[in-house]
């Protein structure tokens, strides 16, 4: 069921949305990058009469909305919206039509405002629920107690699917990020592999196919472009900076791009669905990208590279970045060890050496332990200087699989420790710190991508209890929360502060953990586990 205000009444392919207003009504808009919903309005006042008398909604699925007195709203294509019955009339701000069989409301070619008879309602209505019922049986089998909240995530996955400079791109959200973002499409992947592989493919060559010469892969990719360099900087540093120069400082072009990962995503895609022409196809610009960071994002040369904004960080309100706009935290370092290993995977796969590639990982992984592991923890610096904020940022470098046996364990003792386990764990600031808000961005709430990631660390570094307990915890703060959320109150596991709905890595994410704890012999009971 959708309730029309955090869940939409739209279509996969399409940008229009159907919202309830507080005033009992419902009004139309576009979602366009970058552009809020309020300035997109399509139609408002929408309501639905029998004579003088109003027909409430009486349910909202993904294929229709059906109104008392037998009408019913439909897509009828990605710009075209009906509304199908006998005797009613709808009416809206600025204009009003009979409903006696099938009425356009909104029509193409960009989802404007209708009024006119159109062809045939029964035919839109079961084209709709067939269009629906074959996204549905694609979806990833999960244990029954999650199915409900599984449901909700496939269909945000499939509304988020819509045309991006001619090619099927998975957006984060209607609601504010209309785009193929980095790293997002790297967790959508993740569970468009296990229905549609082809899409969890297109998703990384959209973004391969506007890498720079240089190797950078863009921040986003959207309608007008692609977002690889910008002169944004977070409130914070600009004041610093301003008082720092004496004035409005002046703002340098710094190319953007977000964690890398890519080589990870492919992989994914392959233990479900092996492809080695695909992994032929993307291993040069996987190597480049790799280089990329070593090459132009190590302004150090100390062999460690660094975030040279906070956008590519994509942790952009992170307390980290409020001790300047140019940060080293300890989960860079350790998605590029993990994409050696991985590079090494593909040239496997491929029918080359892979050991140049393993032993790349391993020495950055003995370079970060050398030059960052601090006796309790790995250091998180910013502009050269280490910082006290603690994040889980430092227990990222679990993912590498190659920390010695007694760090590993400590980092494990950490993840486990009141700083930052809980009945929801694992907030984005540790509890303990002073800079912990629970519903602010990336300032303490839960984001289900630091726990996926945390979760693959953990089996990598040998610790699969741990790793099975935060994911069933993580399961059931989504089941019991009420929706899919950008990020997550830690404190209450319901949504945090002004994180968005409908929120595609967080779907993508929930049903590949869903997945794999129906498949894993060894769990235990979801339902008890946020006991």
């Amino acid at each position: 069921m959708l309730e029309l205000r955090e869940r939409p009444f739209t279509d996969r392919g399409s940008r229009l949305l159907v919202m309830a207003a507080d005033d009992g009504s419902l009004w139309i808009a576009r979602a366009l990058y970058e552009t809020r919903l309020s300035d997109t309005t399509v139609l408002t006042g929408l309501r639905v009469l029998a004579g003088d008398r109003q027909l409430p909604v009486r349910q909202a699925l993904p294929d229709r909305i059906d109104f008392a007195g037998g009408v019913a709203m439909a897509f009828a294509g990605p710009d075209t919206i009906v509304l199908t019955g006998r005797d009613a009339r709808a009416v809206w701000d600025g204009g009003e039509a009979d409903i006696d069989g099938c009425l356009t409301l909104v029509g193409p070619p960009t989802g404007s405002p209708g009024g006119s008879p159109t062809g045939d309602g029964p035919g839109v209505l079961a084209a709709a629920a067939a269009r629906w019922r074959d996204w549905f049986a694609a979806m990833p089998s999960v244990p029954q107690a999650l199915r409900e909240r599984a449901e909700q995530a496939w269909w945000t996955l499939g509304v988020n699917l819509v045309p991006i400079r001619g090619r099927q791109s998975l957006i984060p959200s209607k609601y504010g990020y209309v785009g193929l973002w980095n790293w997002d499409s790297y967790f959508h992947a993740i569970a468009l592999r296990h229905a549609d592989p082809a899409l969890a493919r297109e998703q990384i060559r959209i973004l391969l196919d506007n890498q720079r010469p240089d190797g950078l892969i863009p921040d986003v990719v959207h309608d007008h472009g692609v977002l690889s360099e910008t002169t944004d900087l977070p409130r914070s540093d600009l004041a610093r900076l301003a008082q720092h120069v004496g004035g409005e400082p002046v703002r340098e072009v710094v190319p953007v791009t977000k964690p890398p990962l890519t080589a990870w995503a492919v992989w994914k895609i392959h233990e479900v669905d092996p492809d080695p022409d695909f992994l032929a196809e993307v291993f040069e610009p996987l190597v480049r990208s790799q280089e990329w960071w070593f090459t132009h994002s190590d302004p150090d040369g100390d062999g460690l590279a660094e975030y040279l904004h906070p956008y590519s960080s994509g942790l952009d309100d992170s307390p980290v970045w409020d001790h300047g706009p140019r940060a080293e935290p300890p989960d860079l370092n350790s998605y590029l060890a993990l994409q050696y290993d991985r590079l090494g995977d593909i040239a496997a796969a491929l029918g080359r050496d892979p050991s140049p590639w393993r032993a790349r990982a391993q020495e950055l992984v003995d370079r970060m332990v050398a030059r960052r592991w601090t006796g309790t923890r790995f250091a998180t610096r910013v502009g050269g200087q280490e910082v006290a904020v603690r994040t889980p940022l430092e227990l990222m470098p679990l993912l590498t699989g190659r920390l010695p046996a007694d760090i590993a364990a400590r980092l494990v003792a950490d993840l486990r420790s009141p700083s930052f386990w809980g009945e929801r764990p694992v907030p984005t600031v540790a509890f303990d710190d002073p800079r912990f808000d629970p519903d602010a961005m990336w300032r303490g709430p839960v984001w289900l991508n630091i726990n996926y990631l945390l979760i693959e660390g953990l089996r990598r570094s040998g610790h699969p209890g741990t790793a099975r307990e935060l994911r069933q915890r993580t399961l059931a703060m989504v089941r019991d929360g009420g929706g899919l959320y950008e990020y997550w109150n830690p404190l209450t596991g319901r949504r945090a502060g002004r994180a968005t709905s409908g929120f595609g890595w967080s779907a993508a994410l929930f049903l590949d953990l869903a997945h794999e704890d129906l498949l894993d012999p060894a769990r235990e009971e979801t339902a008890g586990a946020a006991q």
